[in-house]
């Protein structure tokens, strides 16, 4: 899933690591996430929308990605 956690992060002033200390999360978590390597939870990204003061589509862009979502890979969808 397309998003502009990157963006947000660091117009924000914030580390990866301070980023995940926030919401409860490695700095790892925070890369996959930025790299589209991982799709957050609902309640991760809820989470993730406090701390920017917004919402959730606005930080997660819901339009097809190269990478393919966990329900297509876990349904053999190419």
């Amino acid at each position: 899933m397309k998003n502009r956690l990157k963006e947000l992060r660091e117009s924000h002033g914030l580390t990866q690591e301070q980023l995940g200390e926030l919401i409860g999360v490695s700095r790892q978590a925070i890369n996959a996430i930025e790299t589209e390597k991982y799709e957050p939870s609902i309640w991760m990204a809820f989470d993730i929308s406090k701390v920017f003061q917004c919402s959730i589509e606005e930080i997660f862009l819901f339009e097809e990605s190269q990478r393919k979502s966990r329900a297509q890979q876990s349904r053999g969808v190419v």
